[in-house]
């Protein structure tokens, strides 16, 4: 696989359709606008109802698109033929996705000269789907990258043109790793298009196949009984959503719902049952694990926010989580 594209031959700049949704995608928008590629389309999800008060919100990419004064398309589907027809229309030389949020049909796959390349936040073929920074991160690994994927119809099936790796540190929330990822895909599109005519693709190997699928809350749940790293893990992989989550009790309440928003392993030896608390006082909550311990740094009851340890010890003492 080509690790770095060669800068002797740059393409001229391309008529570029860019798909994206979320702020993930909005840096490479801003990215390619910066480079000077003739973007002709922008496309990404309807707006959505946002807050309490259910306010139409538009997502981060078609705010960028309108500030930079681009064409943007909110289709519902791209599989009726009016979508296509006006698709075709734009004479896209390339269709560059990252985290669109829809399916491709192969009548958009092929329109493009160059097809669709696809930005996706993980080392093909590990981690393929929808939340592979998320599952990157729960499953204990130290690598993660970006790959720059021909599209084809199978669920990041497609050719890899290019990759860039990034380390995982053992305080990387899934937040973290998320912008230092957004900012790598950013680069790495526009290394690509700069000698897209010369960069070879390679077939994804059919070894290491991993599907991250999308997190469900009922995962959120700490187990007590795991060791300290998997609840770290636990802990880092769903910060900012949708926050890991256990029972607690004090001595003012029995067992409420607190979520844990950050954790550090600390290393101390104790006799303790998992889930007690073998410490809980001023900028300390040391619970215990199934091998290991737990510091507790950030927590939130329901219904309130967010606090540090600090301040929630200053209103409650802990006794237990289950």
């Amino acid at each position: 696989m080509q690790q770095k594209a060669s800068s002797e031959h740059s393409s001229p700049k391309l008529r570029v359709v860019f798909a994206g949704t979320p702020d993930f995608a909005r840096l490479t928008l801003e990215s390619l606008v910066e480079h000077g590629h003739n973007i002709v389309g922008v496309y990404c999800q309807p707006d959505s109802q946002k807050g309490r008060g259910r306010i139409l919100t538009m997502c981060p990419v078609k705010q960028s698109a309108i500030a930079h004064n681009l064409d943007v398309y909110q289709p519902q589907t791209l599989a009726d033929h009016n979508s296509q027809s006006l698709f075709s229309e734009l004479d896209a030389d390339v269709m560059v996705v990252c985290a669109y949020g829809q399916i491709l049909p192969k009548e958009i796959l092929n329109s493009p000269k160059y097809g669709c390349l696809n930005i996706h936040a993980s080392l093909l073929p590990r981690w393929r789907g929808a939340a592979p920074i998320q599952r990157a991160i729960l499953a204990g690994d130290t690598e993660t990258g970006i790959g720059i994927m021909q599209m084809n119809e199978g669920l990041d099936t497609g050719d890899l043109l290019f990759e860039k790796r990034c380390p995982i540190s053992d305080t990387d929330t899934s937040q973290i790793l998320h912008d230092k990822l957004a900012i790598l895909g950013s680069q790495a599109i526009i290394e690509v298009l700069q000698d897209l005519d010369n960069t070879k693709p390679t077939t994804q190997s059919i070894e290491g196949v991993l599907y991250a699928n999308k997190l469900a809350k009922s995962e959120s749940w700490i187990d007590w009984n795991n060791d300290a790293t998997e609840i770290s893990q636990k802990i880092r992989a769903f910060n900012p959503y949708p926050i890991a989550q256990t029972h607690a009790s004090s001595d003012k309440f029995d067992s409420k719902v607190l979520r844990i928003i950050s954790a550090s392993i600390v290393d101390i030896s104790h006799r303790n049952m998992p889930g007690e608390i073998i410490k809980c006082e001023k900028s300390v909550c040391h619970v215990a694990t199934g091998n290991g311990a737990i510091n507790i740094d950030t927590v939130q009851l329901s219904g309130k926010n967010a606090v540090s340890i600090k301040d929630f010890n200053n209103a409650y003492k802990l006794t237990l989580f289950s």
